[in-house]
């Protein structure tokens, strides 16, 4: 049985921060996977959940925390292309970006789902206007 991205970020679902002081230790892991600085999970982690992910499946990862890193990693395709396997989102967000996994995508409402971290602070599949994707990368076929 081959495990995609997809599957294996499904085993996340329902992971959230804690509010307040304490984190969450595998959020936490997330974070320092590539770095040290984080010392909470009050930062945005989506990026660090799709690194942790695809870390943990020996797929090309970007090792950044920014979700825009994720650019240039992995090979681009369309998103009517794009498959719930090993496909990432990267999307446009003021001040930045968002990056998850491309669960599926709406073509006449014009939307696309992404399962990925800090999402309402925790992992989840949530919908986006496709009119804010930047780009869609398969890291593997």
């Amino acid at each position: 049985m081959n495990v995609t991205a997809y599957d294996l970020a499904q085993r996340f679902v329902g992971v959230k921060e804690i509010a307040g002081a304490s984190s969450t230790p595998i959020i936490l892991a997330m974070l320092q996977l590539d770095g040290t600085w984080p010392k909470d999970d009050s930062v945005p982690w989506c990026s660090a959940f799709t690194n942790f992910v695809a870390w943990l499946l020996r797929l090309p990862r970007s090792k950044s925390l920014a979700a825009r890193s994720w650019l240039s990693i992995g090979r681009p395709i369309p998103i009517e292309d794009a498959i719930a396997e090993n496909d990432v989102v990267v999307l446009e967000r003021e001040g930045g970006g968002h990056v998850g996994f491309f669960a599926r995508y709406e073509q006449t409402m014009q939307t696309v789902w992404i399962l990925g971290g800090n999402q309402k602070d925790s992992v989840c599949v949530e919908d986006f206007p496709a009119a804010r994707v930047l780009g869609v990368r398969r890291l593997a076929e």
